[in-house]
């Protein structure tokens, strides 16, 4: 959260910028919206809660209060699914009195995250609802940036006759225990393969890799033998690619070692092992061997969109470790529809780095609507929630990103459950960590990502984990961290 830190003159500059940059936000998603990765905004809509009661600018003399929701978008503008979600259900909101209006930032995530807290501080800037990822929800609601909700979700029906999964409420309760968002999808991540392709180089269509060794003699074979315009395997490395890097690729391998981030016996943060040199010696492998996408690819904050919405759907990829959400952007009226794609894809799970119990790792995440602290209309904001968010709202929600519900109701539900691979990615849920619930995890994931950018750009992996070493401690302080 280094923007929080950054001295009180710049601040006050970036706020008049932000402000500029929310008046001429434009409206846009993507069907991808838990993928990191993918600045500068786009045209059309103000971010900042903009009439409290009076006439609204059409003329129109009935008084309406406009609220506002602040989401990312990665390009794609109003051919998202977020967009044409709060489109769908704005319009349908029985409440006419209150118009809701779409009001993105078009930015990587990182810089999501650096922008909306600049945003969150001033009641200017802020809108009056927001969409938070789960993993900085906590760091958002210690810096005073958000509204607890606790009042309001325990006096609301749906939040306590069981249509919510129990455990995913734990992902918008922060460390004070209190909870600051009502989750609207969550993910699981495994490894996405394109089965014509493994076909073709005579590798199995039911692909089940055991340990990390099966994987890496895959992508080798797609190098040897599909093709030298094929990347055999793809994931993100790159700072650009903020949390994508740090929770899709590091701690997915870090996880599958069997260590964690933080020692769940000393509460510690562990920033030398060895399960951290394996973490970063598989991803040496891939670059050394050349069976990842040139760095230029990688190194972007657009890698995630490359990798899904091109690569894959032209036949040009292998294998991706990505997230369930991915299949949002294939369906018709996503980002970059692919017909084909519940026949071409295959998913198997991403296995622990040597079969270990286990057998196989994911990590999940998700998101959330939260009401900012400085918003303008938090008990019409907090009623539009409720609706947005009720079951068939939530399932047309999850449908269109192709992400997992977090409802139960809408979890049996038959059109969600048709839907290609959404039964096995919520499987893989079976064996999901997540990230720690720790205030000083945004920065140590900052570090992560310099890490793992330094190693797929020819720093030892040795080296590497020695500036971890010092980076995080710098963070959290020397009596948090440990070796092992």
């Amino acid at each position: 959260m280094s923007a929080r830190r950054r001295k009180l003159g710049f601040l006050t500059v970036s706020m008049l910028s932000m402000a500029l940059i929310f008046s001429g936000c434009s409206s846009g998603s993507n069907g991808n919206e838990a993928n990191a990765g993918q600045s500068a905004n786009s045209g059309g809509g103000s971010s900042a809660s903009t009439n409290s009661g009076g006439g609204n600018s059409s003329g129109d003399s009935t008084a309406k209060t406009v609220l506002t929701l602040t989401y990312r978008d990665d390009g794609i503008g109003e051919n998202g699914a977020m967009y044409k979600w709060i489109q769908e259900v704005a319009a349908a909101y029985p409440n006419k009195n209150v118009e809701v209006k779409p009001t993105p930032i078009q930015a990587s995530e990182g810089d999501y995250f650096a922008k909306i807290a600049l945003a969150l501080k001033s009641k200017d800037t802020a809108p009056d609802i927001v969409t938070e990822d789960t993993f900085i929800l906590n760091s958002d609601a210690s810096a005073g940036f958000l509204e607890p909700i606790d009042d309001q979700v325990n006096a609301w029906e749906d939040w306590n006759n069981g249509s919510f999964i129990e455990a995913m409420k734990k992902g918008v309760t922060a460390s004070d225990g209190k909870v600051y968002g009502v989750p609207y999808n969550t993910d699981s991540r495994g490894l996405w393969y394109n089965k014509e392709l493994f076909k073709k180089v005579g590798l199995p269509e039911d692909w089940q890799p055991k340990t990390w060794d099966d994987v890496l003699d895959a992508a080798r074979t797609l190098k040897e033998k599909a093709g030298s315009d094929v990347v055999p395997f793809w994931m993100n490395m790159g700072k650009a690619t903020g949390e994508a890097t740090s929770m899709q690729t590091y701690e997915m391998l870090l996880y599958g070692t069997g260590e964690r981030l933080i020692d769940d016996a000393t509460g510690k943060w562990t920033v030398k092992s060895q399960g951290i040199m394996d973490s970063l010696n598989f991803i040496q492998t891939i670059n050394k061997e050349k069976l990842g996408p040139p760095l230029s690819k990688v190194l972007n904050g657009q890698a995630g969109n490359t990798a899904t919405r091109e690569y894959m759907p032209k036949g040009k990829l292998g294998i991706l470790l990505d997230g369930s959400w991915i299949t949002g952007n294939y369906i018709e009226g996503g980002a970059a529809p692919w017909p084909e794609y519940k026949d071409v894809l295959g998913i198997a799970p991403m296995p622990t780095s040597k079969g270990q119990d286990p057998g196989s790792i994911t990590l999940a995440g998700g998101w959330a609507l939260s009401l900012p602290k400085n918003g303008q209309h938090k008990e019409e904001a907090w009623d539009f929630i409720k609706f947005a968010l009720n079951k068939e709202n939530s399932k047309k929600l999850v449908i269109g990103l192709g992400n997992i519900t977090v409802r139960a109701d809408v979890a049996k539900d038959p059109e969600y459950t048709s839907m290609p691979f959404n039964e096995i990615t919520t499987e893989y849920l079976n064996n999901a960590e997540f990230r720690p619930a720790n205030d000083k995890y945004p920065e140590v994931s900052t570090q992560i990502q310099t890490m793992v950018e330094s190693v797929a750009t020819g720093t030892a992996p040795d080296v590497a984990m020695n500036k971890y070493a010092q980076d995080v401690t710098r963070i959290v302080g020397a009596d948090n961290v440990q070796e092992k």
